[in-house]
């Protein structure tokens, strides 16, 4: 079994985590780490193709295909609203009762695992994968958990352990390397197999995330275990999408755009990003069909909750108003699955 030394000891910071700056993310936990994000380490090889090792892993990818690999980001549901009890169904609570990642339910003991100290202060990771704000909240299985009984709300602590607020965007969305990160203390005095439960509220739509990161309290300072092939995690999510831009109408200091994305890979995809820059001068004035963000002429889209999923060859569009003169000679915008 491979180790991978995941999590670093830092002062603690307390219960409560009120960071500066704003959380800008689409993606898992990776410190620590997730079933979706461990097993597609586990089973990406080095010509991109899924073949799991790990057997907890392997019985995911019968259950459910090969899709929830490449996209092991997107464990959401996007009328989610941060619900979690009476919303998320027993028994799905590691998939977020999103059917496309049934397989990640499976009640095992073989799935890849975190070792983790009781008690103590860690520096959390989770992928920012897409620029959206929003609240994290940490909780961790009662005492007696075992691991090969259906997950339901009652084996899971009803208060969080851990709460942030916003916390600061780490590295460019759309890679691995970009994460949120923020410090805190682990639950006391547990010993023993655990799932950690991660839920990830947007605070700009009601999309929200959901994760099970398996851990065993045993001393240990953030090595996994499970992994028989860990891959080459820089390595970017096959598929592959493209996106093209037309001027659909134009007026003295303005112009309207429509842009269409569509599936160019083999593999289905559950999310896109479009990026470009507008020439000088110029600002969005108003966007539909999908979510944007700004950075002065710099805009990054990524799709709405309902236009995100599509098969090969499948196509979706969003447009936008922009204001400003000169109008926009681009007709083929960068595209990148996520």
């Amino acid at each position: 079994m491979v180790l991978l030394a995941l999590l670093a000891t830092v002062p603690a910071l307390g219960l409560i985590v009120t960071a500066g700056g704003t959380a800008e993310a689409h993606g898992t936990p990776m410190k620590p780490a997730s079933r979706t994000f461990l097993c597609w380490q586990d089973a990406l090889t080095s010509t991109g193709e899924i073949k799991p090792v790990n057997p907890a892993c392997k019985n995911a990818q019968q259950v459910s295909g090969t899709t929830p690999f490449y996209n092991w980001f997107s464990v959401l549901r996007s009328d989610g609203a941060g619900r979690t009890r009476g919303f998320v169904p027993d028994g799905r609570l590691c998939s977020g009762g999103n059917n496309n990642f049934t397989g990640f339910d499976a009640a095992r003991s073989d799935w890849p695992l975190t070792h983790l100290t009781s008690g103590a202060s860690v520096d959390f990771s989770y992928n920012a994968w897409a620029a959206h704000p929003g609240w994290f909240y940490v909780y961790v299985t009662k005492d007696g958990f075992d691991p090969t009984r259906t997950l339901t709300w009652d084996a899971i602590e009803d208060q969080p352990f851990l709460s942030v607020d916003h916390p600061p965007l780490n590295g460019s969305p759309g890679t691995v390397e970009a994460n949120y990160s923020w410090t805190g203390r682990l639950p006391a005095n547990k010993t023993g197999r655990h799932i950690i439960y991660m839920v990830w509220q947007r605070s700009d739509s009601a999309e929200t995330f959901y994760s099970c990161s398996d851990v065993v309290f045993d001393g240990g300072n953030g090595e996994v275990t499970g992994i028989h092939e860990p891959g080459n995690p820089t390595e970017p999510v096959p598929g592959a999408c493209t996106a093209t831009r037309r001027t659909t109408n134009s007026w003295s200091g303005g112009y309207q755009s429509e842009v269409t994305v569509t599936n160019s890979g083999d593999v289905p995809m559950l999310g896109w990003m479009v990026d470009w820059t507008l020439p000088g001068g110029q600002s969005v004035a108003s966007l539909w069909s999908g979510n944007a963000t700004y950075d002065g002429q710099a805009v990054m889209v990524h799709n709405a909750d309902w236009n995100g999923s599509l098969s090969p060859g499948q196509s979706t569009t969003f447009g936008y108003v922009v204001s400003g003169a000169g109008g926009d000679s681009a007709t083929a915008l960068p595209c990148r699955v996520g």
